[in-house]
């Protein structure tokens, strides 16, 4: 005998997550207004947190939503830098235009390393994206290329003027203009990331990261997924990177080491694995902390981080966005 069976199903499987849009505005404001109240260089180390943001949140979309581990993302933050820098020094591109053609460079030179990176997993990913964050620089040091890249000296860069209306409108200076634009692009690209997580092809992704073997029983394409994870992260991470390198106005290979991978994994790890939100706070952390460490003594400061940096774990386990989520129900709890 036939019996109607009612299923159940969670909404956010169909349509997505809904986007908080009172926290959203809050901080779209908050945001805004701040550079008018920092004085020159506070402004610049905000524009340079929410640059760390959108490579935080580009590492958090591979290792994070689809469980790939990479200790090499300061190669796709060197090539994006690079791309901006080359096009503007040595063909006088519009620096604006530069910033997503450095977002594309990474997307395929992301896509193509995922490809034989596919017969890799967990740590064996990890040292072949080690090897890639180790060899970048040396090569761009490389004499054969010094033409091109400046070679260990590297290339000056030049910001172009605020234009003129906005600076006799508004009396934005050089640094809250670049705030601006760094604030605009970090918004824009957690927009994305937002919709590419709760859409089918994010379900995908961390379908893969939970159970790969039942995500291929169900017909998801991992090679496809894994490559194209890898694509967008670079893409993040190259996009950060030429922000990085207009603003700064300046790239040298020294600038991007190993030790800027590591930087942007715990950023990625204290912010929250997994969150999209806890980039910025991610960012915070990776710029300011290492600059507290040194401050309070130079010879001891990458022992201070480590203290600190032991402490926040212990402190926030999940991260920065775990803790506010458990604030979050204990809250609703007492209410």
């Amino acid at each position: 005998m036939a019996t109607d069976v009612e299923t159940r199903v969670d909404p956010r499987l169909t349509v997505g997550a809904k986007i908080p849009f009172k926290w959203v505005a809050f901080f779209i404001i908050i945001g805004a207004v701040l550079p008018f109240f920092l004085e020159g260089y506070a402004t610049f180390q905000g524009t340079l947190i929410m640059i760390y943001a959108i490579a935080i949140l580009g590492l958090n979309l591979l290792t994070g939503f689809n469980g790939q581990f990479s200790l090499g993302h300061s190669a796709f933050y060197a090539v994006g830098a690079y791309t901006a820098a080359i096009l503007v020094y040595h063909l006088d591109w519009p620096v604006y235009v530069t910033i997503p053609f450095g977002g594309i460079v990474c997307f395929v030179a992301g896509f193509l390393f995922g490809l034989p990176a596919l017969r890799l997993e967990g740590l064996y990913l990890a040292l072949a994206t080690f090897a890639l964050g180790v060899s970048v620089p040396q090569i761009l040091k490389s004499s054969h290329l010094e033409g091109l890249t400046g070679g260990v000296q590297g290339l000056d860069i030049f910001r172009p003027k605020v234009p003129a209306f906005v600076a006799e409108n508004f009396g934005l200076t050089m640094d809250q203009w670049w705030y601006m634009i760094a604030f605009v692009v970090m918004l824009f690209m957690f927009w994305i990331a937002w919709n590419l997580i709760n859409s089918r092809t994010g379900r995908a992704m961390m379908a893969i990261r939970d159970n790969p073997i039942a995500a291929r029983s169900m017909g998801v394409n991992a090679s496809l997924y894994k490559s194209l994870t890898f694509g967008v992260s670079a893409f993040y991470t190259g996009i950060a990177g030429a922000l990085a390198a207009i603003v700064i106005e300046f790239v040298a290979p020294d600038s991007f080491t190993f030790q800027l991978s590591i930087l942007l994994f715990i950023g990625m790890v204290v912010g929250g694995t997994g969150s999209i939100w806890g980039a910025v706070f991610g960012g915070f952390f990776i710029l300011s902390v290492p600059n507290y460490a040194e401050e309070i003594s130079t010879g001891l400061s990458y022992a201070i981080f480590g203290v600190i940096l032991i402490l926040v774990i212990y402190v926030m386990p999940s991260g920065f966005a775990g803790l506010v989520n458990v604030l979050k129900m204990r809250v609703k709890k007492l209410f």
